[in-house]
């Protein structure tokens, strides 16, 4: 039987998608060891152009190193033609083909299964490989059209997967013993807008299913916080933190990436789910075009105000095909990582502020891996909690009531 080994590029829905195409493959073993493969699937990323950079060259390898290779993912959608035209790879399966994959890696042909960005995965999926969370695709595509993103392109417009099949898919792995589920998608807080439904209803059903521990969402928009979902706010079984994406604290900024988000309002929200009790995180590109010094000042003062913990920040990185890749003038790549840097270290520093303030709240910890000596986790405000103990705790739910808060993380014994 030949062995296929996945290789997964980007984000946690690229990480589901993997899942999906494991569970349809039947007629092969699905090997950790890179080494051991026959065949290397490899999902995908394109949302820059260094990200594209990165598939092509591990492609590269892996076809130097005599192994099938078969590009999957986004980055299918994007390169997989110039990829395949060139024999770089020897198949190419867009977004809808991956329940097809059992047959397709079965092929002595090369193949091109590009599919369409219209359809939505059937498969139920009933574990995840060597993780101790489940993560749970509720919606696909984004309707939303930011001047510096590829993905809705790549992806196809929002549309949501249906509610009783991610409810059946939770109860499933919920059985299974998983107890932390992470919703994901392109744009998650679009999900219901196509059924009649919304985000905040559909969570409030999965934390009504048995063994259901704790729900973590994927990035949502300021704007997609509406009265169904500041109904679940005070739910026990939600994470208390949420990643509200802002992109930037410049209105101008804002106007140039084409977002819907407004600055003022963003401010009034944060502050809201901050006194409700959130650790709260965000993205924010530095280094777009049209950021002066004296919109990046104004943005950083701005940004400051903000009640932060956590941050998924990058510099701007050009990505052909966008508005914003023709956009001028261009900020100095030195520049950016500057700015980038100060914006890092502003939230380090609030983080830490947010944990020595809270230092009397228990911490509500998943054990994800033991790692030099340490069992290391993620506690309900998603901040990393690393523990000594005698004890074999890995995947286990643990409560901390004593740990001393560090720079890297919260230090504990139990």
């Amino acid at each position: 039987m030949k062995k296929v080994f996945f290789k997964t590029f980007g984000c946690r829905t690229n990480i589901y998608d993997t899942q999906v195409m494991m569970e349809n493959l039947t007629d092969f073993e699905i090997t950790e060891n890179e080494q051991n493969a026959d065949i290397i699937v490899v999902n995908s990323c394109t949302v820059t152009n260094g990200a594209d950079t990165g598939v092509r060259s591990y492609i590269n390898h892996a076809t130097k190193e005599g192994k099938k290779v078969i590009v999957a993912g986004c980055g299918a959608i994007s390169k997989g033609e110039s990829l395949f035209n060139q024999k770089k790879v020897f198949g190419v399966m867009g977004h809808s083909e991956k329940s097809q994959i059992n047959t397709l890696l079965k092929q002595d042909t090369p193949f091109y299964q590009i599919g369409d960005l219209t359809s939505l995965d059937e498969t139920i999926v009933h574990e995840y490989t060597g993780k101790t969370k489940a993560f749970i695709k509720i919606q696909e595509g984004c309707n939303f059209r930011c001047s510096y993103c590829i993905i809705p392109y790549v992806r196809g417009n929002a549309r949501s997967q249906d509610e009783a099949k991610i409810i059946e898919q939770v109860q499933k792995l919920a059985l299974n013993g998983y107890g932390e589920f992470v919703l994901t998608g392109t744009n998650i807080g679009s999900y219901g807008k196509d059924k009649g439904s919304s985000l905040g209803k559909l969570v409030q059903r999965l934390g009504a299913i048995r063994g259901v521990r704790r729900i973590r969402l994927g990035s949502i928009e300021p704007v997609q916080i509406d009265d169904s979902f500041r109904e679940i706010l005070s739910e026990p079984w939600l994470e208390r933190h949420l990643h509200v994406a802002l992109q930037h604290t410049s209105e101008r900024m804002l106007e140039l990436m084409r977002r819907r988000n407004n600055v003022k309002r963003d401010l009034e929200l944060f502050t809201e789910l901050s006194e409700r009790g959130f650790a709260l995180g965000t993205d924010f590109i530095t280094g777009h075009p049209g950021e002066s010094e004296e919109i990046w000042q104004e943005a950083y003062a701005t940004l400051e105000k903000f009640p932060l913990t956590h941050l998924h920040a990058f510099t701007y990185s050009k990505r052909d095909g966008t508005p914003s890749a023709t956009m001028k003038p261009e900020v100095k790549g030195d520049i950016a990582k500057e700015r980038l840097k100060s914006i890092e270290a502003l939230i380090e520093s609030k983080n830490m502020t947010f944990r020595a303030k809270n230092n009397a709240i228990p911490l509500n910890v998943l054990v994800e891996e033991f790692k030099d000596d340490h069992y290391i986790g993620y506690d309900q405000f998603f901040n990393k909690v690393i523990i000594q103990s005698s004890r074999d705790l890995l995947k286990e739910w643990v409560t901390i009531e004593k740990y001393e808060v560090k720079q890297e993380g919260n230090y504990a014994h139990f």
